[in-house]
């Protein structure tokens, strides 16, 4: 299948090799994904501190590079993905933007989402998940499969139901998944709530990285870089053994 693909602004600027990653796990699935021209923001940080006015004016550049197209719009973030496919019409509303607003908002998908539904009926269920404990291309140091620590990041578990689908689409690959103690939680990061309320932010971090430890897992990852830098910036802080890579890139990984 063709799809359009957005990186994100964060994906683009701190770690371009999740889209690199991304592309490859797509094109290994049998789609054909083409990047998109010009596109560089979807609003969010704006949007969710109020201001709506600049919100558009970002977001509006990376729906004109959406264009006229009805392919799908696979997106390697959850945090994106929502705000495109659920604000982004209620944004644009009563500006001529708005129809196409509307329009890309359902053909949105987050990664893992269209990789485990994509020209299948049955859609995932929304919550966490079971943990999968299928064997793995990794091995952890005792010879068995190495578990991978699922953190479900706030909007892709609550907006998309991405829980499910994150760990579908690593079992699909072979990863065995994890899921630590209170995986509901939020990480604290939160866009400008990190930089507003530090010291309740680098708890929040704290509390879940002391949950990934306590399972003994040494691989986290999560379909959202922003949580991810901002628990891995903590635990190295913190001189934590823990590896931190986006859903992608276990995906795409070579072998």
């Amino acid at each position: 299948m063709r799809v359009q693909f957005f990186a994100s602004c964060l994906v683009e600027l701190l770690r371009p090799d999740v889209a690199t990653a991304a592309q490859r796990a797509l094109r290994a699935a049998g789609h054909e994904p083409e990047a998109l021209v010009g596109a560089t923001c979807c609003g969010q940080p704006a949007y969710n501190a109020g201001y709506r006015a600049e919100a558009q004016r970002v977001a509006r550049r990376t729906l004109r590079a959406l264009g006229d197209d009805d392919r799908p719009c696979v997106v390697a973030s959850g945090s994106c993905a929502t705000m495109m496919s659920h604000h982004w019409p209620e944004l644009f509303e009563g500006t001529p933007e708005e129809i196409a607003a509307r329009r890309a908002a359902g053909r949105t998908e987050e990664l893992t989402a269209f990789m485990t539904t994509a020209g299948s009926d049955t859609a995932p269920d929304g919550g966490a998940g079971h943990d999968d404990q299928t064997g793995g291309p990794e091995t952890s140091r005792a010879g068995g499969p190495a578990a991978v620590i699922v953190h479900d990041s706030c909007h892709a578990l609550r907006e998309l139901g991405a829980g499910a689908t994150v760990r579908r689409a690593l079992a699909d690959a072979g990863h065995p998944t994890r899921s630590a103690e209170g995986s509901e939680r939020c990480c604290g990061f939160g866009g400008s709530f990190s930089v507003k309320l530090p010291a309740v932010s680098v708890a929040m971090a704290d509390e879940k990285l002391d949950s990934f430890v306590a399972t003994g897992c040494e691989q986290v990852t999560s379909c959202d870089l922003s949580c991810l830098l901002h628990l891995q910036g903590r635990a190295r802080r913190r001189g934590l053994g823990l590896r931190f890579d986006h859903v992608a890139t276990l995906l795409g990984r070579e072998t």
